[in-house]
């Protein structure tokens, strides 16, 4: 992915004055609220687990439902997290173990013949592990007669050094549970049958005792992922610990997450780039039809910090001190205009889920050429994270803070090259 430089190169430390919402305190509400939402994305995978368990014992449609219905539940507070990429060196360097997107489906199991094999690019990309007890991985005999968490986690995630070979995390087992979309910009998500589960001659599409081994390990893997995390951010976590050692670079930790979130990666690499190739593929849970969804909760967790409130799961708060204090401290306009643009983004944000969850319009379909309709919403949505990134630009500048790197997208600072 590109980056742009949207301010200048150093943090300007020392030249903050002290104010009733210190950074200290802020920082230790962003801590407190990182916590708590990976915890509520634990919690809600350990739900996920109990339902996967359901369906491998008694694989029915309403099992089968249940599961999906728990995966879908799992993600609406980790899509709330992503704000903690970017900024968190730790967070980043785990967040691939959890939720890398786009992935070559074929690496995991059968595929439609509409989806080719090897490419020059991934020579993996149609391995089928789950049809295959033997596989060769660069060149390399791999025995895979027992599908476990140590042999995805070990040995088939990123193959041959490959990231869409991703063979672990939420759409590793989105794709189990749904299979494919093959409906393109028409209505309907993946269509897996619940038989692809079920033992002996009801089997559908062969090999369903090591698909449910694999879904096992899968589901059993995301959970010690995110129990990792959950630690990270406990009293005396690493990330917590590096977060809080300089409240000031705290602020700068922040700021640099809310605006590559924002910018690079949501306005662009998520929305942007799927509309400007009418590419279905490019949705981020594209097996589940769950891009609104997904798409209004990263909208969310950017406003939860800005403003240090978050709701669980359970309905209870969790809130204190906020980067929002601090700017109202510095310029009261400054911190009006930001926590209106981010209303007016997810609330954008919105539009596109309530479009999508009354069954009207799904996300693919909004990307669909000539789909009026659907590029206003979206474009409503890319618009408002644009502009709501160049709010938080002015905050840094407010506070004295100086050499946020946002992360960048060729389909907002180059768009010629999305095309070569």
């Amino acid at each position: 992915m590109t980056r742009t430089c949207l301010t200048a190169a150093a943090l300007i430390l020392g030249t903050v004055p002290a104010f009733a919402a210190d950074s200290a305190a802020i920082v230790d509400t962003y801590a407190d609220i990182a916590h708590a939402a990976y915890s509520d994305s634990l919690a809600t995978a350990q739900d996920l687990k109990i339902a996967v368990d359901a369906l491998i014992a008694e694989p029915s449609q309403d099992t089968l439902d249940a599961a999906r219905a728990a995966w879908i539940a799992a993600r609406e507070p980790y899509q709330q997290t992503e704000v903690y990429r970017f900024g968190n060196a730790i967070v980043d360097d785990w967040e691939g173990k959890v939720n890398a997107w786009p992935l070559d489906e074929g690496l995991i199991d059968y595929v439609d013949a509409s989806y080719g094999g090897a490419t020059d690019e991934n020579e993996l990309a149609a391995l089928n592990v789950i049809g295959n007890p033997t596989l060769t991985i660069a060149g390399t005999e791999v025995d895979a007669t027992e599908i476990t968490p140590a042999l995805i986690a070990d040995t088939l995630n990123e193959a041959d050094g490959v990231e869409t070979n991703v063979a672990r995390g939420y759409h590793a087992i989105e794709f189990l549970l749904w299979g494919q979309d093959l409906n393109g910009t028409d209505a309907g998500a993946g269509e897996r049958p619940y038989t692809d589960y079920a033992q002996g001659e009801d089997c559908t599409n062969g090999n369903c005792d090591r698909r449910a081994d694999y879904l096992t390990a899968a589901t059993h893997l995301l959970i010690s992922d995110l129990e990792e995390m959950v630690d990270a951010w406990d009293e005396d976590g690493e990330a917590r610990a590096e977060v809080t050692a300089n409240p000031d670079a705290g602020l700068v930790t922040i700021l640099t997450g809310m605006g590559s979130l924002s910018y690079g990666e949501q306005a662009g690499e998520r929305m942007r780039l799927g509309l400007m190739l009418n590419d279905p593929e490019e949705e981020h849970d594209c097996f589940s039809d769950n891009t609104h969804r997904s798409h209004y909760n990263d909208g969310l967790g950017i406003r939860n910090v800005y403003l240090g409130s978050y709701t669980r799961v359970d309905g209870s708060v969790v809130e204190g001190p906020a980067l929002a204090d601090l700017v109202e401290e510095t310029d009261p306009a400054l911190n009006a205009e930001l926590t209106g643009k981010l209303d007016t983004t997810v609330a954008a944000l919105e539009a596109i889920s309530d479009k999508a969850e009354s069954g009207d319009m799904a996300y693919d379909q909004m990307l669909a050429a000539g789909n009026a309709e659907g590029e206003a919403l979206i474009m409503a949505a890319i618009d408002g994270l644009i502009d709501q990134t160049r709010s938080i630009e002015r905050v840094v500048t407010a506070l004295n803070l100086d050499a946020i790197q946002f992360e960048g997208s060729d389909s907002l600072d180059n768009p010629d090259a999305v095309f070569q």
